[in-house]
């Protein structure tokens, strides 16, 4: 029975990824913001919200070994962006290099994917390097540096987002009238509706995800900490990057990358703030491998993304590779 919710909360996250990324692309639309904020902020802050409250009830709850839960949420989430998640998105745009106008080249705002893969192993680094040991009167001041540039990173992508999809590009709202009588311009209400539901399905879908992916790991008896690591980002942010394989698909790459950098941004930022702020920021071992393998994923990016400007086989075996290292290290380990 596991299984079989396993697989139906999958399919509902899917569905939800199929509302949400029509919706999101209409609210652009409708903002008037460019397709690289759109994806960087609008779709990337919408999905990372699950897994972002993770750490946020595991200190709200404050069991024994909740610090740890919550630390291993906050580095496992950007380490599995920059894996295995850039892995999948190469993977498909791969798999639909003969439906893509622009094959395996990326057709994106250069500027947003800059500036987002570079924010990222900024601060993602400086995160891991507090986690080093620092004395705790540094903390809270670290934890506001990161929220500051967090802000200062929103008000650079809304000023250059990149250009702006018209109406005529768009498939129709889902939730408005379709066939002939389809809505050229649907209110924001019903857009912000469909938003609603469409991420309210992707949260309930992530939510049994984990539950029932939780129940599986306890029968197989995972340690707590590659939950917290692995298994819970997984199972929350993985999913939830299902609206970047559609939009791969249809070579809408600054939307697709923009849903992950922009969340490698978000991830690297205001959740290790929160971490700096109301945990002891002491990273093991575990969390220290992970985070490095994480930035190195961001610098594979950097090279394979911006500078070559192409999904290509190399860096996406490269992608998987850093990940099934991590998961080989734990087993080892173990």
């Amino acid at each position: 029975m596991a299984l079989v919710l396993l697989f139906a909360s999958f399919a509902v996250i899917l569905a939800g990824a199929l509302l949400f990324i029509n919706a999101v692309e209409w609210a652009g639309h409708k903002l008037r913001m460019g397709e690289g904020a759109t994806g960087s902020l609008l779709a990337a802050v919408g999905t990372a919200m699950p897994e972002t409250m993770i750490p946020i009830v595991a200190v709200i709850g404050g069991a024994e070994g909740s610090q740890e839960v919550a630390i291993g949420a906050i580095i496992g989430a950007p380490f599995l962006l920059a894996t295995i998640a850039m892995a999948l998105v190469g993977t498909s745009a791969l798999l639909f290099r003969r439906r893509r106008v622009h094959d395996v080249r990326l057709n994106v705002h250069v500027e947003t994917l800059d500036r987002d893969l570079l924010f990222f192993l900024v601060f993602f680094a400086l995160g891991l390097g507090l986690g080093l040991g620092v004395p705790t009167a540094v903390q809270i001041p670290a934890a506001v540096v990161f929220v500051a540039a967090y802000g200062t990173y929103v008000r650079r992508t809304l000023r250059g987002g990149g250009e702006i999809q018209e109406a005529e590009t768009l498939a129709p709202l889902y939730m408005g009238r379709t066939g002939p009588d389809a809505d050229a311009d649907p209110s924001m209400k019903l857009i912000l509706t469909q938003f609603a539901v469409g991420l309210g399905a992707i949260v309930g879908g992530a939510h049994l995800f984990v539950e029932e992916l939780l129940t599986v790991a306890e029968t197989l008896g995972v340690e707590p900490l590659v939950l917290s690591l692995v298994l819970a980002p997984l199972a929350t942010e993985l999913p939830e990057k299902a609206n970047s394989f559609f939009w791969v698909r249809q070579g809408k790459d600054s939307l697709a990358l923009g849903n992950i950098t922009g969340a490698m941004v978000f991830q690297s930022t205001l959740p290790i703030a929160f971490g700096l702020a109301f945990t002891h920021w002491d990273l093991g071992s575990f969390a220290i491998i992970s985070g490095a393998l994480g930035l190195a994923g961001g610098v594979l990016a950097y090279w394979a993304l911006r500078l070559r400007g192409r999904f290509e086989l190399l860096p996406i075996v490269a992608w998987a590779t850093l990940f099934a290292s991590f998961i080989i290290y734990v087993l080892a380990a173990g």
